[in-house]
């Protein structure tokens, strides 16, 4: 039949607009998924760009990262806006626009890494231009507010990105660090370069255990609620999605779970993970929220059948392993731990 006849009939027979919601997301379920577009993996010789979009960083500052990255045998292109400064931003919203479209679209570098996150994407993100992107995909590297560009691409595009620490993030000698970084860091190698990755959660009592395959999408949890109902809007139909956030009040951070499920962006995932929820703001006296991170979440999927895991290693936090978004992966979470995979 007809859809848009069968529609029409619908709305004839007297079937309300919140029927029709609800099979408009039905139906979204039952689409073929669309392949994931993995841009080429990175070899010796390669360039990756580092550019500001968001927040500031001094060239002093990416140093270490462009050693790093040096060592592993790949050029670096500094990007205009590294050194530049526009209060809180790296440079004017014209500047970080022109130096992140500039890299988007040379077809000589093959990654992209954000020095920092902070805030500026969204401000930006409705000019950018992903044509030639779309014609010779490459990485895009970081997180917090590079969660913006990693949604806004995996709504339009089906291409994949990479949500990892940045340049702010290195240290100064990869050798002296503990393991903890010396991983995370390294796993932004790993990824980059093509291995399949793969990593481990230590169990959780509040875990929802189960097995779940699906496209890898997230970030953090601010920039998906502040983006929501806009053109780069995640989309969780059938997707494994994973949160992290930093810096806020328990009632804000219900207040944005709360966005999540009442605009059904929870209802259809394969799976949830939650990383780090770090340095919550302290409640004023007498305004106790009462409720934790734990609370939140289990409140908001009660009664929905995918599994769920708590403290992933992901996040604002020194265990930040970079994760391939719009990926395809298998989530396990078991009475003795959680592991995410990568399929190939």
């Amino acid at each position: 039949m007809n859809r848009k006849y069968f529609l029409s009939s619908l709305i004839s027979t007297g079937i309300g607009i919140p029927a029709l919601s609800y099979l408009a997301r039905a139906t979204a379920i039952f689409k073929a998924p669309v392949p994931p577009m993995i841009p080429p993996y990175l070899k010796p010789g390669d360039t990756i760009g580092i550019t500001c979009p968001a927040g500031y960083i001094t060239m002093e500052d990416i140093q270490p990262a462009v050693r790093i990255l040096q060592s592993w045998g790949f050029n670096i292109r500094t990007g205009t806006t590294v050194g530049k400064r526009d209060f809180t931003f790296g440079g004017t919203d014209a500047e970080r626009l022109q130096d992140l479209q500039a890299m988007l679209d040379a077809t000589d570098i093959q990654a992209i890494m954000c020095g920092r996150g902070g805030y500026g994407c969204a401000r930006i993100i409705d000019a950018l231009d992903f044509t030639k992107f779309t014609e010779h995909p490459k990485w895009v590297i970081g997180f917090s507010d590079i969660t913006v560009l990693h949604s806004h691409i995996n709504r339009h595009y089906g291409i994949a990105t990479l949500h990892s620490k940045m340049c702010n993030s290195f240290p100064d000698d990869l050798n002296a660090a503990d393991k903890e970084v010396q991983d995370t860091i390294l796993s932004i190698q790993q990824a980059l370069t093509g291995t399949a990755m793969q990593y481990s959660a230590a169990a959780d009592a509040k875990n929802r255990t189960g097995t779940a395959s699906g496209i890898l999408i997230g970030g953090n949890l601010s920039m998906l609620q502040s983006i929501s109902g806009t053109d780069s809007e995640i989309d969780t139909i059938g997707k494994i999605l994973f949160l992290e956030d930093a810096g806020e009040y328990l009632y804000s951070l219900d207040r944005m779970l709360g966005n999540l499920h009442r605009s059904h962006k929870l209802d259809n995932l394969a799976g949830l993970i939650i990383g780090g929820f770090n340095r919550i703001k302290p409640d004023d006296p007498g305004e106790e929220f009462g409720r934790t991170v734990y609370d939140m979440v289990l409140e908001k999927v009660k009664g929905l059948p995918y599994p769920v895991c708590f403290n992933f290693p992901v996040g604002h936090q020194r265990n930040n392993y970079a994760l391939k978004c719009g990926v395809m992966h298998r989530l396990s979470v078991q009475p003795d731990g959680v592991e995410l995979k990568e399929m190939r």
